[in-house]
């Protein structure tokens, strides 16, 4: 039998979550708790094996609840459930060290199931956040206008202000407030350097 602490400052969520998993043959609810502080006094009382925890709470929240279980109770899993599904809140709940996060309207199976996989020393990840955790490094010249870009690209090629603004038929002040723009926007601090980071997200 799994033995879960469910912890959410909604009562009456704590108690939906208790019948659905009153439901599950292999699943026991031992204990309940209305947020993170309360939540680390009843794991020492009640010894659950998986906490399932939402992500936002007064008083500690599911971040700071995950991040001192991990700290007081090595090993014990941290199942967070949240109907917030913003990147911030995702990753900032992964790398306090939980062991799954799943989104609340996941049916009863999924749930159990999450449950027993964390159990098992498994990390669960909700598929429609996963990519918020685990995302593809984004192509830095997305966040540049046409303008930009275009003066940009003849950068990397090489070219001088003075043959950017003959070539794009602007005035060659303009070339050089938008060079000082990409150095801000790029992050980078010269032509080489803004010349390589095009080069990398043009591959």
């Amino acid at each position: 039998m799994i033995r879960v602490l469910v912890v959410d400052d909604q009562e009456l969520l704590r108690r939906g979550l208790r019948l659905l998993l009153e439901t599950v043959n292999d699943i026991e609810v031992v204990d309940e708790a209305a947020n993170g502080r309360e939540a680390l006094v009843r794991v020492e009382r009640s010894r659950p094996d998986v906490v399932l925890a939402d992500a936002r709470m007064p008083v500690l929240d599911g971040e700071g609840f995950v991040a001192a279980c991990a700290e007081k109770h090595p090993g014990l899993p941290v199942l967070v459930l949240s109907t917030f599904d913003d990147a911030e809140v995702v990753r900032a709940v992964h790398a306090a060290g939980a062991a799954g996060f799943l989104l609340k309207d996941v049916s009863t199976d999924t749930l159990a199931d999450g449950i027993r996989a964390v159990r098992s020393g498994g990390l669960v990840l909700d598929p429609r956040v996963a990519r918020l955790v685990v995302s593809p490094p984004q192509d830095p010249l997305s966040a540049l206008t046409a303008a930009e870009r275009s003066v940009a690209e003849r950068i990397a090629r090489g070219m001088s202000n003075a043959e950017i603004a003959a070539d794009l038929s602007l005035a060659e002040g303009t070339v050089k407030n938008t060079v000082s723009a990409l150095f801000r926007k790029l992050e980078v601090r010269d032509r080489t350097a803004l010349a390589l980071a095009v080069a990398r997200a043009t591959r």
